[in-house]
């Protein structure tokens, strides 16, 4: 590239520097000052991506290799892949009328440092790294930096490559509808609705097909709260559409491609995909249920890698992938992609959950490191999503809620019935979502529905986490306070929480008290919850508490991921499994009948008169 070309991407623009937020540890990104570019091209110095074009047989992953080098190699040098090409300043909002020359836009997509694969580059100055990229609606270059993250100078900038075709529709994520036989599906592409009709063409495996419209959605950058999201972290979202697939067969195989017709009458067609749809409520059948929180995303090619934070979610993703065959529904309870305001990492995420996500409905909560913000209504007042406040979250997935911006929602699958709060929303007694969320544990009928979930980011119930034991509430403060008599009135079997990164297992339990001596196997009613923290998705470990409490059966400082098996309306095995080999390391069962769930236990009965 011309020097005069390469002057051209960088324009002096006033910037606000972004907020530090508490977790920024969370976001590899962050430790970019990008705000603080020098720059410093020197003829001397080069970088060149290969192949400039990608994705020519239908891929959206592809992998490119880059040659580099410098007069002047350091320790401390790195690539910064940015997508578009040129990140250059011409949309960044003017906030501010102090100038500091020359500053960069945007943050990278990615980095990776010089000398990753390159043990020599500090001697010799050249280098070569191989990085993956995936379809992210426009074209990439990368950029050489010296002076670390902290002071970055722009040493050289490569040619751009892009793939053939960046606006193709991508990434489905399947979600259950508001009534049980409706499937959503929910993707991204670069084609608005004024330049194509969004739709989806499904129908059963070897029979007829048809296309159901989608909904189109985007955002843009005054939707967000505030820095990164609104600064150096945006990126734009593209175009997320929504179709609903309705009047399913139960436990029907479907087949789905994802379509878009141009304004000129041509078609562009995702590849095919398959489903199966949800089970009719109280249906006896096989049903697998996995759920886990705070997972996160990782690099296959180790970029944007800082203090082992996210190797977890590609071993959670993998181990999910390879047993896709043997579950039927996932859900994430929240903290799902760590984006914490760099927007490009949702497409990132989108893409790495894809084979999942596109095959069984992926169901999700809303955890801190998406809703959290000052004065935008969430319930703490925290810098967590980086200026989300919730939007991306709630744009970029479904969720069958009355009101997406209210993120708590009740679904059937099957013999279950799901509760999912919103922790991020007050949740207590007399509270909007605490009257929801009684109404869906009164509402289920447990004769036809016998497992009651109650699902939730923060740890409402019973937690070891050391910031919970250090504070002595061992849990959300005001947590259990409200809730607890919810969970003992209608009976909730298990109740499933994120937010602390580990895994731990209590008895059942009321109050502080176990209502059952028994660890793996329980017969009749449990007269008490069973909560478990499933919080190791794959984001960094959190460590337990050194104080021991008798409630808590296990404890696991590791990744991993619950999975539940309904057999029939009367065996229910709960299994935790490790991220890093598939393993179970903890399970038991639940055997009853109906009438065991119509016993009364404390607090859970009214009490009987003699004319009763």
């Amino acid at each position: 590239m011309k020097l005069l070309e390469i002057l051209l991407i960088f324009i002096i623009v006033p910037i606000v520097k972004e907020v530090s937020c508490h977790g920024d540890e969370h976001q590899p990104l962050s430790r970019i000052a990008i705000h603080k570019t020098v720059f410093g091209l020197h003829d001397n110095a080069h970088v060149k991506a290969s192949p400039t074009v990608l994705g020519l047989k239908g891929q959206n992953t592809e992998w490119v290799t880059v040659q580099f080098s410098s007069p002047n190699p350091s320790a401390d040098d790195w690539i910064g892949v940015f997508s578009p090409a040129k990140f250059n300043a011409s949309s960044c909002p003017a906030e501010t009328s102090s100038v500091h020359a020359p500053l960069l836009c945007s943050a990278p997509i990615k980095y990776q440092y010089a000398n990753y694969t390159n043990p020599t580059y500090k001697h010799t100055g050249k280098g070569l790294l191989n990085l993956q990229l995936i379809n992210q609606r426009s074209d990439f270059s990368f950029a050489l930096f010296s002076g670390g993250l902290s002071n970055p100078k722009l040493v050289a900038v490569s040619n751009s490559v892009a793939f053939a075709n960046p606006k193709a529709p991508l990434y489905p994520r399947l979600a259950q509808g508001k009534v049980w036989n409706e499937m959503t599906v929910t993707w991204t592409s670069g084609y608005g609705i004024d330049e194509a009709e969004p739709f989806v063409e499904w129908g059963k495996r070897g029979g007829d097909q048809v296309r159901s419209p989608a909904g189109t959605l985007t955002f843009d950058r005054n939707s967000m709260c505030g820095a990164p999201a609104s600064t150096v972290g945006w990126r734009d979202p593209g175009f997320i559409h929504t179709s609903f697939l309705k009047e399913l067969w139960p436990n029907t195989k479907y087949v789905y491609k994802l379509g878009h017709k141009l304004s000129n009458g041509s078609y562009i067609w995702s590849q095919q995909y398959q489903f199966k749809s949800s089970p009719y409520p109280g249906q006896n059948s096989l049903q697998r249920v996995v759920v886990f929180g705070d997972m996160g995303k990782d690099e296959a090619d180790g970029s944007n890698e800082y203090n082992n934070f996210q190797r977890g979610s590609l071993n959670t993703t993998a181990q999910l992938i390879q047993d896709l065959k043997n579950m039927d529904i996932v859900f994430l309870i929240g903290d799902l992609s760590y984006a914490n305001g760099y927007l490009s990492q949702w497409d990132q995420f989108t893409a790495q959950v894809e084979p999942i996500a596109s095959t069984v409905p992926f169901m999700v909560a809303s955890g801190n490191h998406e809703r959290d913000w000052p004065n935008s209504g969430s319930f703490y007042g925290n810098l967590d999503s980086g200026g989300e406040c919730g939007v991306l979250a709630q744009t970029m997935f479904y969720v069958p809620a009355e009101n997406r911006e209210k993120f708590w929602y009740s679904t059937d699958y099957g013999m279950f019935r799901f509760c999912v709060a919103d922790t991020e929303h007050d949740w207590r007694e007399g509270t909007e979502q605490y009257k929801f969320i009684e109404h869906c544990l009164a509402s289920v009928d447990r004769q036809k529905q016998p497992w009651l979930i109650f699902l939730a980011h923060r740890v409402l119930g019973y937690s070891s986490g050391s910031f919970y034991v250090d504070e002595g509430s061992f849990a959300e403060p005001m947590g259990r306070e409200s809730l607890q008599k919810l969970w003992q009135k209608y009976k909730v079997d298990i109740a499933l929480y994120g937010h602390v990164h580990n895994y731990e297992r209590t008895c059942p339990v009321y109050e502080n008290i176990c209502t059952s001596d028994e660890k793996h196997s329980y017969k009749g009613s449990l007269n008490g919850t069973i909560h478990v923290v499933a919080g190791g998705g794959g984001a960094s470990l959190a460590e337990f508490g050194s104080v021991k409490t008798k409630w808590s059966l296990v404890k696991d400082y590791d990744y991993g991921f619950v999975k539940l098996t309904a057999f029939d309306h009367s065996n229910l095995l709960f299994e935790y499994k490790k991220s890093s080999d598939g393993k179970v390391y903890d399970s038991f069962r639940i055997s009853r009948d109906y009438r065991d769930i119509l016993a009364c236990a404390v607090d859970s009965c009214s009490s009987t008169t003699l004319a009763s």
